[in-house]
Order: C-alpha cells, then sequence, then structure tokens
C-alpha cells in the first residue's frame, strides 16, 4: 500500500483489518477502536513509525507508549511476567487493563517507544476491530490514543478525524467505544503500583491480586520529566477551554458539565450536558470525553463540573478531570 499525506477513512468491515495491517507494515499510521479510546497505532517495532506518531500527536518523546498484543502469549515475546502478573493477565485480559513489566530479554519494541525505560507497557485489547488488525499484523502495534497530545481523548472516528485528518494515514471507523476512558495501569514491581486510575475498577484488581495497590507518593514522583507510564503528563486530556471542577454555583459564561438528576438546580447555564442524569459511573465514563470535547466546541468562557463520586469508575473520572483543569502552558 502507497502512503501518501491524505487520510482515508474505511469502515470496519470484512478486509479492513488486512487492510490496516498492510498499512501498518508499510511505516504507516492507523487510528482504531479500542473498548477504552481510538488508539493511533504504529509498528512497535519500527523506531522510524513511531518517531511519525510523535510527530502526529505533538507528544514528547520521552512518554512511553503502550504496546498492544493479540494475546497473553504474544505479550510473554515482550515482557517478563511473574506469577502476580500472569494472574492479573488471565483474569482481566482482554480488557482495559495495561501491565507495566521488565522488557523480555529479546524485546523486539524500539527503545523509543518505552523511553528508554527497562520497563514496557503492555495490553491486550478486548475491541473485536482492535483484535483483528493485531492478528493480522502479527507484531506489537503501540496505540496511544488517536488525538493531539494533551488534548481531550477520541471516543468516535469523527473525534480522531477532528484532531489528526491529513497527519495520518488510515482511520478504521468501528463506532462510538463503549468503555470511554483509558485503560487502568498497574506497575508490576515488588509492591503492585496503581499508575493510572482507568477503566477497570481499583477494586476488581485488588480483589485478584489479594493486598491493595499502592498509590504514587504525592511528592512529585508523578512528573512530567520521568513519567513511569502513559497519562501521567499533570496537564493531559484537555480541552481549550478552561474547566472547573466541583462546582457548586455557575459563574458567568460557563457552560455545566453536570452529573446525576439534579443538575445544579436554580442554575442558568445555557448549555448543559449531563453525564449520567441517572447517576451511573459507567455511562458517565463512556461520556466524558465526547461531552467535553462538545463543550469545548461551544465557545464558553469556561466549563463547570459538578462534583463526581471517588469510588469504581469515579476514580478514573476524576483523574482525567483533574488532568483536564490543570492550566495549559
Amino acid at each position: 500500500m502507497k502512503i501518501d499525506l491524505n487520510t482515508a477513512i474505511i469502515p470496519s468491515r470484512e478486509g479492513a483489518a488486512e487492510t490496516a495491517a498492510g498499512c501498518l507494515a508499510n511505516g504507516g499510521l492507523v487510528a482504531f477502536p479500542t473498548e477504552t479510546v481510538y488508539g493511533l497505532g504504529a509498528d512497535a517495532t519500527d523506531a522510524r513509525a513511531i518517531a511519525r506518531l510523535y510527530q502526529a500527536k505533538g507528544r514528547p518523546s520521552f512518554n512511553p507508549l503502550i504496546a498492544h498484543v493479540s494475546d497473553l502469549d504474544a505479550a510473554r515475546q515482550i515482557a517478563r511476567f511473574d506469577e502476580r502478573s500472569i494472574r492479573l493477565a488471565e483474569a482481566f485480559w482482554p480488557g482495559p487493563l495495561t501491565l507495566v513489566l521488565p522488557k523480555a530479554p529479546d524485546c523486539p519494541v524500539a527503545d523509543l517507544a518505552t523511553a528508554g525505560l527497562e520497563t514496557i507497557a503492555v495490553r491486550v485489547p478486548a475491541h473485536p476491530v482492535a483484535r483483528d488488525i493485531l492478528r493480522a499484523f502479527g507484531k506489537p502495534v503501540v496505540a496511544p490514543s488517536a488525538n493531539l497530545s494533551g488534548h481531550v481523548s477520541p471516543t468516535t472516528a469523527a473525534h480522531v478525524v477532528s484532531d489528526l485528518a491529513g497527519r495520518i494515514d488510515l482511520v478504521v471507523d468501528g463506532g462510538p467505544v463503549y468503555v470511554g476512558v483509558e485503560s487502568t495501569i498497574v506497575g508490576c514491581f515488588e509492591t503492585p503500583l496503581l499508575l493510572r486510575p482507568g477503566g477497570l475498577p481499583r477494586a476488581d484488581i485488588e480483589r485478584v491480586l489479594g493486598t491493595a495497590l499502592a498509590g504514587l507518593p504525592e511528592d512529585g514522583a508523578d512528573t512530567d520529566a520521568h513519567p513511569l507510564a502513559p497519562g501521567m503528563m499533570a496537564s493531559h486530556y484537555a480541552p481549550r477551554t478552561p474547566v472547573r471542577l466541583n462546582a457548586q454555583h455557575l459563574n458567568t459564561g460557563e457552560a455545566l458539565l453536570a452529573f446525576g438528576p439534579n443538575p445544579m438546580s436554580g442554575s442558568s447555564a445555557s448549555i448543559v450536558m449531563n453525564l449520567s442524569a441517572a447517576g451511573d459511573l459507567v455511562e458517565a465514563a463512556a461520556n466524558l470525553f465526547g461531552h467535553l470535547r462538545a463543550l469545548d466546541a461551544k465557545g464558553s468562557q469556561g466549563i463547570a463540573v459538578m462534583p463526581i463520586p471517588d469510588e469504581g469508575l469515579g476514580e478514573a473520572i476524576n483523574d482525567r478531570l483533574r488532568r483536564a483543569a490543570v492550566p495549559r502552558t
């Protein structure tokens, strides 16, 4: 397949996986749906393709990428597993869990993808389109979210096109995703570490491990300079419109991102989007990035966000909202 400067968009019907695999094999960049968000794929063994991916996203090259593979056997070709990480993989793969593990001795993933670390982030996605592409390609695929770096993550093909049209080669349109926030990332170190809350709740992981996950210290371990895993930059998932969290009232000119059946009664917001009128955190996670993008396009002076319970998937939602609210530099 010839790669040109235009971005092709194809539906995820028969033959799409083979088309995508051919593009990847030729050094191309392919956006495709996973169950969490749309990912921007490149051949994980091709440093030149990965450099193109960083350039397309405007992503700092010190921020590591997740290698996506088709199954546990493929994961063992690039990472070293111990008894605990095997338990997690068998319990939650395919699914929205990324494990940070020591690299395998002959790991073929390019050093550029791991930002020079001795560890690698690896995941087996559950979305059938993603799995078909990975099986057809037969090698690891790095696939950060298919958006401009730091911007709101994409949950539809249209979101991908709005950010990356002309920057990438192919978009496989598989419809809206069904989780809506990125994967949970667990560092499989001596003490298991929750590096990023995400689409798999902490409690489910702790139940399989039989122990609590440690968290990052609040003394700067989660730094922009040396992130241990993707999605740990302080300002991330951010719309261009300023975001204000835990709002109890509206300021003049603000749009409202609501949650629950009583969206700030008495407010005078002319623009309101509700993550879940029923107060359902699963629905709220699925709607989060799409609603942020829609409100960002309205031209309001700010986006006020109602409080979200910090439990279950609420932990991941609040993590994304906190990063979205950090002022951009």
